[in-house]
């Protein structure tokens, strides 16, 4: 495409999304009338911001259907910079930027400002590491890159293995965004809305591969930002009187650092395990996140729940430990804050399904725009999501927790009939039927840490005052045992009493979602960040399940099994693969294996381990040859992966305090080592590939003949 038609398609794609920008709006702003003046029925108006939105993309995922494979898996290599910024920020803020960040952010306060620097620094990297390179090779997919710079079919059909480990991991985290918005907005079980989500993925990246979900993404990141936006704002208007939270929210972390003095929450205190050593406890000082396998637990019981499985939990295990001193202390000091930083930093250089984005664009200087556009449209989620944070640790710390459990707001009767939180204060067992306490109260019966006895034979429980049992333990009337404390049964909701069905403490993935409700406005403006996240969740699924896709079907089936397959074959085995890993995914959400920003960082993890030492040799050091990349990217993923699971399961297994989420700082060094090693012991690459890395690095000239040099290497094919 010229530049002439290269400046009239821009031009005309700004019109087409201008006019949706402002439709979109307007059709909110009716919304919130008809709700607010005609009395809308909020179900309707979730399912009508739900419809809207889905058929908004099955009509772009039908006009962009093609089969033409340059459109199918790079979206024909002509969206300019600025679309495809705008697309690889949706396809970057997936359901962990937009539900999960906040979240994180509001239940460990500072510590959580790894993601935000790390996903954010990731894009220096991207922009001065990989993304001219990748654009001037030319090629389809990042085992494309590997193939043909390492000069075999071994080599690519590793980093398409790992390809596929990284991309379901991440794209599981967004199936169970899906499933969550779902389950709240629109009313429905959280696996018809897992199904009802996919359908919506499945109807852009199936039709048109890459090409219907760079345009479905345009449009998913307009609508993202705008309903992240909205909410905060008024949010920040209502609290402070200023309409830019991202400069007022001070104020609200003031006011959260005097909340936790009265309540408690926030204290100086000598360390259990190394005495001597005080650590200040609260929301805002830094490195005082302990290690824990709650995750795991709340992962074994999400399994037993969906499958009826009985799976005993692994044991609960805490760092710091009083009884365990040589379990060690890291709180207070900052490895596992850096480590994490670097993973999410790292990873986002060698995400397979980000660093595509870049073969989509017209030339190797549109390469370079779109990662500068893409750090603009991210920055402006990312700048807002502390405030979010903050403005709803301040509502919930002032207007929830010390109130009576029977004048709670009416948000969280409505979040609790849904099954998104729970109330842990024993009160509520008063009069209940023995037999059928709540799962979480059946779970403490069950770890005999308390007794219910029916004493008057009623088959109701009465509770009376609380009293010391001796021994640790407390009686209220007919519930006794050691988790029958004081503050357990006084009918007074203490923060650590605000849990979720499966879990101890508040799912951070609700804190995005429940905003509206914490500060009363109307459910439109809920709707509306109900759609933001699916547009979030959706759009980085679309991305992820092409990559998938292409693996199997290119990399695997077309280059190494099959190289003279059909052009039809070719495309109807990604389609067929993309519902392959959509249902996979599925399977995969069902236990809810972590928080979504979790489960995201496992990923990114990988991503450090894999592809970013093997990309970043692989341009930069012509030495590097395929035995090496191979025994690479499969030491470092051993590791992560061999690191991760055991943290997971045991936190007593760690280095320097680091969690699972920060195991690809042990894979990288691993991955690298072993790339140096296995290519000076091993044969250097041929003179062929030796010139490729020279002409790769002069990224200034665009990649004709980059594509000569491929087409003639016998390996690459």
């Amino acid at each position: 495409m010229s530049t002439s038609a290269q400046s009239v398609f821009r031009n005309r794609m700004a019109r087409y999304y201008g006019y949706f920008t402002i439709g979109f709006i307007a059709v909110s702003l009716l919304m919130l009338l008809l709700e607010v003046f005609a009395g809308l029925p909020t179900q309707l108006i979730g399912w009508a911001f739900l419809l809207l939105t889905f058929a908004l993309y099955a009509t772009i995922g039908v006009l962009s259907r093609t089969k033409v494979l340059d459109e199918y898996y790079v979206a024909g290599r002509n969206v300019p910079a600025v679309f495809n910024g705008m697309a690889t920020g949706a396809d970057w803020m997936s359901a962990a930027s937009f539900i999960s960040m906040a979240g994180t952010l509001w239940l460990i306060g500072y510590d959580g400002l790894a993601y935000i620097m790390g996903w954010t620094g990731g894009y220096v990297l991207l922009a001065l590491l990989f993304a001219p390179y990748l654009r001037k090779f030319g090629q389809y997919t990042i085992p494309d890159f590997v193939g043909a710079r390492f000069g075999g079919n071994t080599a690519r059909v590793v980093a398409a293995i790992c390809a596929i480990i990284v991309s379901l991991t991440y794209v599981t985290a967004q199936v169970v965004g899906v499933g969550i918005i779902m389950q709240r907005f629109v009313g429905v079980d959280y696996m018809i809305g897992v199904i009802l989500g996919l359908s919506g993925v499945l109807v852009c990246s199936f039709l048109g591969g890459m090409k219907a979900v760079t345009w479905t993404q345009v449009a998913q990141y307009i609508i993202l930002i705008t309903a992240y936006l909205i909410p905060v704002t008024a949010l920040s208007i209502q609290l402070t009187g200023f309409p830019l939270p991202q400069l007022s929210y001070g104020q609200a972390l003031q006011r959260i650092q005097v909340l936790e003095q009265e309540q408690g929450l926030s204290k100086a205190s000598e360390s259990p395990v190394v005495p001597g050593k005080f650590v200040t406890s609260g929301y805002i000082p830094p490195f005082n996140e302990g290690l824990s396998n709650v995750a795991a637990i709340d992962a074994v019981r999400q399994l037993n729940t969906q499958f009826g499985l009985n799976v005993t939990p692994p044991a609960a295990q805490a760092i710091p430990d009083a009884n365990k001193p040589e379990l060690g202390d890291w709180r207070g000091t900052p490895w596992n804050f850096l480590a994490l930083m670097a993973c999410l930093m790292l990873g986002t250089a060698g995400l397979p399904h980000i660093l595509i984005r870049f073969y989509t664009v017209p030339s190797v200087r549109e390469s370079r725009l779109s990662v500068g556009w893409s750090l603009f449209f991210i920055f402006l989620l990312y700048f807002t999501a502390p405030a979010y944070a903050a403005f709803s640790r301040w509502q919930i710390l002032e207007n929830v927790v010390g109130k009576e459990i029977s004048q709670l707001p009416e948000w969280t009767s409505t979040w609790a009939r849904n099954g998104l939180i729970v109330i842990r204060d024993l009160k509520v067992l008063d009069g209940v039927e023995v037999g059928k306490e709540p799962t979480w109260v059946k779970n403490l019966i069950n770890a005999g840490s308390v007794v219910v006895e029916d004493a008057n034979g009623n088959g109701r429980i009465d509770l009376a005052a609380w009293e010391d049992a001796g021994d640790g333990k407390g009686r209220a009337g007919e519930i006794s045992g050691s988790a029958v404390t004081k503050a357990r049964v006084d009918g007074i909701l203490q923060l650590n009493e605000l849990g979720r069905t499966a879990g101890d403490g508040i799912d951070g993935d609700l804190v995005v979602l429940s905003t509206p409700d914490i500060a009363g406005l109307p459910f439109t403006i809920g709707a509306l960040i109900a759609a933001g996240g699916l547009a979030a969740a959706l759009s980085t699924a679309d991305g992820l399940l092409v990559v998938i896709a292409s693996a199997v079907a290119h990399d695997i089936y077309f280059r190494t099994i099959n190289p003279k397959a059909s052009l039809n074959t070719r495309i109807v085995l990604g389609k067929t693969m993309i519902v392959v890993a959509a249902v996979i995914a599925a399977l995969l959400a069902i236990p809810r294996l972590a928080l979504i920003a979790q489960m995201v960082a496992w990923a990114f993890s990988m991503a450090a381990s894999t592809f970013f030492p093997v990309v970043l040799l692989g341009i930069f050091w012509k030495r590097a040859n395929g035995a090496g990349a191979i025994a690479g990217m499969i030491g470092g993923l051993a590791v992560t992966i061999f690191y991760m699971a055991n943290n997971y399961l045991n936190p007593a297994f760690n280095v320097l305090g680091i969690s699972h989420l920060g195991s690809g700082i042990f894979g990288l060094p691993v991955a690298i080592i072993l790339i140096v090693v296995v290519s000076l012991l091993t044969k250097e690459p041929s003179k062929e590939i030796q010139d490729l890395v020279e002409n790769l690095r002069n990224p200034i000239t665009d990649d004709e003949g980059m594509t000569k040099m491929i087409d003639k290497m016998a390996p690459a094919k």
